[in-house]
């Protein structure tokens, strides 16, 4: 049929919202890279923070 993926926050697999849960079962890969990736962003750049939180804020709960 279809190969069509959605992404939601996971519940199961949260620390804080679950974002980094979903997007590593979204991705396919381990979500403890994700978390890594978002701390490096909100160390080096600012950033990572403000996109965990859009990202908390649109993406559904599964």
């Amino acid at each position: 049929m279809s190969d069509y993926k959605k992404f939601y926050r996971s519940s199961t697999d949260k620390k804080i919202a679950g974002v980094c849960g979903g997007l590593g079962e979204y991705l396919e890969i381990d979500p403890t890279i994700i978390r890594i990736i978002f701390l490096v962003a909100l160390l080096c750049f600012g950033s990572g923070f403000l996109i965990y939180l859009v990202i908390w804020l649109a993406a559904p709960e599964m």
